[in-house]
């Protein structure tokens, strides 16, 4: 049998000191504390990196899964993405022909509109030149009949027709018509100009009442009706009255005093006129009125003022001018002598200057 203990294993070895042998027991006791820390702190580290590795693993798995779900849907989305493209394409397509068809029907109503615009344009153009060319031919004819009348009325009605009008259409470039038009109307209203038809209605009434007329040696119309006696009321003067031959008598002094007629002549050839020569002079003085009317009529005004002072004078000394109706003849005659003056029909130049500047375009 072997010891327990084997001392002699124990025992320093020859040669050497206690003190070594120490030392080298402290040497081996901090190797083995070394060693254990080591092997501590590589197992902690072993641990943690396994711990790490494990985070690390579940982190990855998460990653991959989120990382796959995101492909899935990624996938889903282009492919949605590659159908919506499809459709955009296909709409694109569709809009880019309607928008085709659409330029092309623009086009089409643009080229229309211009036309019509065109159109309208003539039209109105052509409306303007034919109512320039009414308002001018109405205006010359109304200044043929002012000339012919040698009245106004015609030429002025003819003015306002055609302000009325220009006034209704309201054009730019008539404008200066309507202005031109104004004036000549201002311009007449402001002449005086006799009254030809006046003057006409007066020369035929003279022409009327030259046949009842008193001439100067017209002997006076005798009453030859007594004027009846008022009958006395009492019953003597009834039994006095006037008998029947008394009544002869007194018709007959009353025919014998108007056998003789007592009168002063101041013109003595107007006595002179046998009575059939008074029918002459009345139709000679109406020759005088008709040849003064058609003078009138003529714009002659020479000749009516010839005439009329001739039929003012026939009138002096044949016709008697002391009764009422000789004295309202004289007094017509001579207004009619003074009213018919030589009077320039005014003219409407300004306003046939300014439709045949219109008429030209411009």
């Amino acid at each position: 049998m072997k010891p327990e203990h084997d001392d002699t294993h124990n025992l320093p070895p020859l040669g050497h000191t206690t003190e070594p042998l120490a030392n080298a027991s402290e040497f081996s006791d901090t190797s083995t504390n070394t060693s254990q820390w080591l092997t501590r702190s590589i197992g902690a580290l072993a641990v943690v990196g396994a711990v790490g590795s494990g985070l690390m693993w579940a982190k990855l798995s998460g990653i991959q899964e989120q990382l796959a779900r995101q492909s899935a849907d990624t996938g889903s989305q282009a492919l949605e993405a590659r159908v919506t493209s499809k459709q955009a394409e296909e709409l694109a397509r569709e809009t880019a022909a309607r928008l085709a068809v659409t330029d092309a029907k623009l086009s089409e109503v643009s080229l229309q509109r211009s036309q019509l615009e065109e159109l309208m344009q003539s039209l109105s153009r052509s409306r303007d030149e034919n109512l320039v060319v009414d308002i001018e031919s109405a205006i010359r004819l109304a200044q043929q009949q002012a000339q012919l009348t040698g009245s106004v009325q015609p030429l002025l009605a003819a003015l306002n027709s055609a302000e009325q009008r220009l006034t209704k259409v309201a054009q730019p470039r008539l404008a200066p018509v309507l202005r031109a038009v104004t004036r000549d109307i201002e311009r007449i209203k402001a002449t005086s100009v006799a009254d030809t038809p006046a003057l006409l209605f007066k020369l035929d009434e003279l022409v009327r009442v030259v046949d009842t007329l008193p001439l100067l040696n017209a002997v006076g119309v005798v009453n030859k009706e007594k004027p009846v006696q008022a009958v006395p009321a009492t019953s003597w003067a009834k039994a006095i009255s006037m008998s029947w031959w008394e009544k002869v008598l007194s018709d007959i002094w009353d025919d014998a005093q108007h056998l003789i007629r007592v009168s002063r002549i101041d013109k003595p050839e107007a006595s002179m006129l046998a009575p059939d020569q008074s029918y002459f002079v009345r139709e000679n003085l109406k020759l005088r009125l008709l040849n003064a009317r058609l003078g009138l009529l003529a714009r002659h005004f020479d000749v009516v003022q010839s005439d009329m002072k001739q039929a003012n004078d026939d009138l002096a000394h044949y016709f008697d001018m002391q009764t009422r109706q000789g004295q309202t003849t004289l007094a017509l005659a001579r207004e009619v002598l003074a009213q018919s003056k030589q009077i320039e029909i005014p003219r409407v130049d300004d306003t046939i200057a300014a439709l045949t500047t219109a008429a030209a375009g411009r």
